[in-house]
């Protein structure tokens, strides 16, 4: 890898660890222990700060390094994590970010503007520090630093009786050697022992000055210092080792477990399941497992031995004092016992997006050629030339199904990112807003995620500015103070639905329509539907607002939110409840590719159907002064197709019915012939046609004819159940030449 293909590696992973800073932060209130999550943090700013250092980006490792220094900090408790803190620190978040977008786009060095938006952030951060109370919580190290400071230089510290070999048996022993550049990168060595205190007791410790020089000789950015200590925990081995996670490169660490561990541990071991693993590799998984010895541990081992080390890996580890003993025997007993294949690894490969945009393109092209050359072979009476079509068709099927899987994301990516607005839009405008998010494991194509982001951001918002009521109506209306915002995904009939919800005080029927009639909109006495109503709030530049916000109130963003998932094929409706709340549900298909479609004709037109929208195909029997039918004791509303799109020549003499559902709605499409079922490419329609209802697309079929993708939606729409009347229903019987179910 090169460098700049190293910095773009850097510059993605920075930007996963600045999302996963931003939850941990928007969450790290709400937990009981917020231990892991600060620790989470603290790597994530650790991290980028180090890699950015690695590339020379000194303005992206100044700021982190602030930042780092204040969630030490918080890490030993030292500055308590509250609400101020916890935007300051998302604000530090969004500054990092910044800075790494002008490291991706060639800088060197932050602008003027960078540094002027890092002024209040660093004025806050060293403000933190500088209030943050000084001094150890163990007064065992303090003591510590108090023999330290009245020790002759060059002198030794005796190990107090408590260290190996007599410590008590219960005690961890830490043996610790700090490098001599710790100081230089930036880490406090008694930082790192403070922290210990978190994790247990120090029961005692002992610092030798054995490698101190002389005055003269002294580096004072050098560290000589070593450690003894003794402590008291509960904690693992790994948690205790990870105490010093970002010096283990700095320093040597050893750390022997307590004596009554020992046991613990051959217990463990004896208690492990079979699996399998080569001579070697065994032993140390073994020991890793059972908690004895550490995966850094172990690596370094390995290496030592694969260096050259002529000891066998259980007698490496116990002269390392990694390991005692006893462990070691059990492990090597254990190892002989147990045979069994040990699961794979599984990987993962980062691969760019263009990339798959290629190979679905490439896909549909071949499902296109395919069909062209099975309807050559149609000519063709070959049976092995038809078989071979047979198989090739179910080849490519595979093929599009598995390339459209490599594009599926799940949607809790997109969902997570607006934890953070409603942190902060709920502290704009002075409301207790909680986000509640379902079906975050929902999966849908990456292209429709990218392009659902922005509608989904003005529902959020309008759903907190209009849908939450304030804290004092709430609590009129016997709610509990905080609002709550909920987001849902699910499939259904091979679309994805998304809802977006509120608590609050719903929608005003009679607002809307008075604010319509006023507008032009609605004829003033007109009877309108709920549905039919609510949709007005989707018209361009309509509002019922009184006020003007920062977030709404001036009619724009829900005619672009229809806009915008009309453009994706999908719809949008409300359904709200006065004092209950709103619903806006939005309907998308998975996909914007390729569909598995079900072709039928009307004369020569050929049109396309999403297969998953069909329920079943009847024979229609009925007269040209009917819009509706009756199936299974229920009225069916139908749209003639010939009609609709005004298709040239008489109806055909057996005409059928394609049963379409559409949500809970259900209708009717007359036809003149069931082609069946084909899979179509989907080709996006010039922008010259974009007014036509009730097509969302094009497909070439094999014969090389253009058929027409039907928007299901917007005929569902059409079909209007107001049409239906009680006279005479015509009848009907099921069609056999249907294929879809």
């Amino acid at each position: 890898m090169n460098m700049e293909q190293a910095l773009q590696a850097f510059i993605v992973e920075s930007g996963e660890l600045l999302e996963d800073m931003e939850q941990a932060l928007l969450g790290v209130l709400q937990e009981e222990d917020p231990s892991d999550a600060v620790d989470a943090i603290f790597r994530a700013a650790h991290t980028i700060k180090g890699s950015a250092g690695l590339f020379g980006l000194d303005f992206i490792v100044d700021f982190t390094h602030v930042a780092e220094s204040v969630l030490d900090k918080v890490r030993d408790r030292t500055i308590a994590l509250d609400e101020s803190v916890v935007a300051l620190l998302l604000a530090c978040g969004d500054h990092t970010g910044r800075l790494v977008a002008a490291a991706a786009a060639g800088q060197t060095e932050a602008d003027a503007q960078l540094l002027a938006d890092a002024e209040p952030l660093l004025e806050g951060l060293n403000r933190l520090l500088a209030n943050a109370a000084v001094g150890l919580p163990s007064a065992a190290i303090a003591a510590t630093q108090d023999a330290v400071a009245g020790m002759p230089p060059g002198g030794t510290l005796p190990l107090p009786q408590s260290l190996p070999g007599s410590r008590a048996p219960d005690h961890w022993h830490i043996s610790l050697r700090f490098g001599r550049d710790v100081l230089r990168n930036g880490m406090d060595p008694i930082s790192f022992l403070r922290y210990l205190g978190r994790l247990g007791t120090i029961t005692a410790i002992a610092t030798l000055p054995d490698e101190l020089p002389g005055l003269a000789e002294m580096d004072p950015e050098s560290c000589y210092l070593g450690f003894e200590i003794a402590l008291r925990s509960s904690a693992t081995k790994a948690a205790i080792e990870g105490a010093f996670e970002f010096v283990l490169d700095d320093c040597v660490v050893h750390i022997l477990p307590p004596d009554s561990e020992v046991s613990r541990y051959i217990d463990l071991i004896d208690a492990l399941g079979p699996r399998s693993d080569d001579g070697t590799l065994r032993l140390g998984e073994i020991l890793v497992h059972c908690g004895s010895l550490t995966r850094r541990e172990l690596d370094e081992a390995l290496r030592l031995q694969h260096g050259g080390a002529p000891e066998p890996l259980g007698q490496l580890l116990v002269e390392q004092r990694r390991v005692q003993q006893p462990v070691v025997e059990a492990a090597l007993v254990r190892q002989k016992q147990i045979k069994e294949t040990r699961a794979a690894d599984h990987q993962s490969v980062r691969v760019d997006a263009e990339k798959l945009d290629r190979l679905v393109d490439l896909v549909g092209e071949l499902i296109t050629a395919t069909a062209t050359a099975t309807q050559a072979g149609r000519h063709v009476q070959n049976v092995a030339l038809h078989e071979a079509h047979s198989t090739l068709n179910g080849l490519v099927q595979e093929i599009r199904d598995s390339a459209l899987q490599l594009r599926m994301v799940r949607i809790g990516a997109t969902f997570n990112r607006f934890q953070r607005m409603v942190h902060d839009v709920s502290r704009e405008i002075g409301k207790d807003i909680v986000l509640q998010v379902r079906g975050e494991d929902t999966e849908l194509d990456k292209t429709v995620v990218e392009k659902i982001a922005d509608p989904l951001t003005h529902l959020v918002r309008n759903s907190m500015d209009h849908g939450i009521e304030p804290a004092a109506l709430r609590a009129e209306r016997g709610k509990p103070a905080w609002g709550t915002v909920s987001l849902n995904a699910y499939h259904d009939s091979g679309s994805i639905v998304i809802e977006v919800s509120d608590d609050g005080g719903g929608l005003s029927r009679e607002r809307i329509l008075a604010k319509a009639v006023e507008r032009g909109l609605v004829d003033a006495g007109k009877t309108l539907t709920d549905d039919e109503i609510y949709q007005l709030v989707f018209e361009p530049g309509f509002s019922t607002a009184e006020q003007i916000t920062n977030l709404s109130g001036r009619g724009v963003g829900m005619d672009v939110v229809k806009r915008n998932i009309a453009a994706l094929r999908g719809t949008v409706s409300l359904d709200s409840h006065p004092g209950v709340g709103t619903k806006t549900t939005v309907r998308l298909p998975l996909t914007l590719a390729i569909i598995n479609g079900f072709q039928v004709a009307v004369g020569r037109s050929v049109f396309v159907l999403p297969l998953e929208a069909i329920e079943e195909c009847i024979e229609f029997r009925g007269d040209a002064g009917h819009e509706y039918t009756e199936l299974r004791g229920r009225v069916l509303p139908f749209i003639r197709l010939r009609t609709l799109f005004q298709v040239p020549g008489p109806a055909g003499a057996r005409q059928s019915i394609v049963v379409v559902r559409n949500g809970a709605q259900r209708f009717g499409l007359i036809v003149d012939r069931l082609l069946g079922e084909a899979q179509a490419v989907i080709k996006p329609l010039a922008q010259m046609f974009a007014h036509l209802q009730g097509i969302s697309g094009s497909s070439i079929l094999g014969t090389g004819e253009v058929a027409l993708i039907l928007d299901v939606p917007a005929l569902a729409a059409a079909a209007d159940p107001a049409r239906n009347a009680s006279s005479a229903i015509p009848t009907h019987r099921r069609d056999p030449s249907c294929s879809a179910k």
